[in-house]
């Protein structure tokens, strides 16, 4: 008995600290990755953090100025308007990005004949460039010859320049960006329709749960966690967002869709301390909204487990 408790003993024993060979062969296994994000991650994260304390001109003569710089960016009206224009074109990209890409992800999951060709099309724009995608929609919204002032025309209404009337212009550069992310969006959300067991909807079914029922109760909280992984990456991709801008608007008219990531592009030429400054502001608005976002949504996320 003494030398059975012995070896339960031995057997739950915690482990003691790896042999110094084991620590010697992580650090070169992992001597790639780190040189890699000490280069092009670490690197220049603390060289726009120093920049950032020094005034620069056009002609690269840089003075310090110290924390002073980072007080004067952050509390201008230039920042929070850019703030302001990048937090309203993020609330509406991403749900009616997440909405659309839930719906036609319902949508292809029907069993219908067919229904193939249509998860092909849905998925086609993540294969489409930024460039590509604007250029389209500048074609579509073109106050002469596009698409949609054509069928204004045909219903008796006047023409609208969407990508230079102040009111139109942040809607029409969202819904372009919502387009461009819908075929990512679609795919995650079919992805996650897929890991829905079939079992679970058919007892629904039986138990005389209707399709509402069913979506609501069953198919969403098992998809909550693609839902928030959803949320998250269109959030990020709001925030970064500046190809469709420049090339649609270049943050006009009156500096409305001038989001912080086009404002540190424009700032960039003359003043590189102060697009460090919006630069590292912008990199902590993200950081602190993903991580938010994990605090207080994953507790309502349901594994399934």
């Amino acid at each position: 008995m003494d030398t059975i408790r012995d070896l339960d003993e031995r057997t739950v024993a915690p482990a003691g600290p790896p042999p110094r060979r084991e620590w010697l062969l992580a650090l070169v296994m992992l001597a790639p990755s780190i040189v890699v994000f000490g280069v092009f991650v670490f690197y220049p994260l603390a060289r726009t953090i120093w920049l950032g304390f020094f005034d620069v001109n056009i002609f690269g003569d840089a003075r310090w100025v110290g924390i002073s710089q980072y007080t004067d960016v952050l509390t201008s009206p230039q920042f929070r308007s850019s703030l302001w224009a990048t937090v309203l074109f993020t609330l509406l990209t991403v749900p009616l990005g997440m909405v659309a890409g839930l719906a036609l992800a319902v949508l292809a999951h029907q069993r219908l004949k067919g229904i193939a060709v249509f998860r092909t099309m849905f998925s086609s724009t993540v294969a489409t460039s930024v460039a590509v995608a604007s250029l389209m929609w500048l074609t579509l919204l073109n106050p002469s010859i596009g698409v949609v002032n054509q069928f204004l025309k045909g219903i008796g209404r006047d023409p609208v320049n969407f990508l230079q009337d102040p009111t139109w212009e942040l809607p029409s550069v969202a819904l372009a960006t919502v387009w461009l992310h819908l075929g990512f969006t679609f795919i995650i959300m079919s992805t996650g329709l897929q890991s829905v067991p079939d079992e679970l909807l058919e007892s629904a079914v039986v138990d005389g749960a209707g399709p509402w029922m069913r979506f609501r109760e069953v198919t969403l909280p098992l998809l909550s966690p693609t839902l928030l992984f959803s949320l998250v990456v269109l959030t990020i991709n709001a925030f970064q967002s500046f190809g469709q801008i420049d090339l649609l608007t270049q943050g006009g008219p009156l500096g409305r869709t001038e989001v912080l990531v086009y404002a540190i592009f424009r700032e960039v030429p003359t003043n590189p301390g102060v697009a460090s400054v919006q630069a590292i502001a912008l990199f902590a608005i993200v950081l602190g909204l993903t991580l938010l976002q994990f605090r207080v949504l994953e507790r309502r996320v349901f594994y399934g487990g």
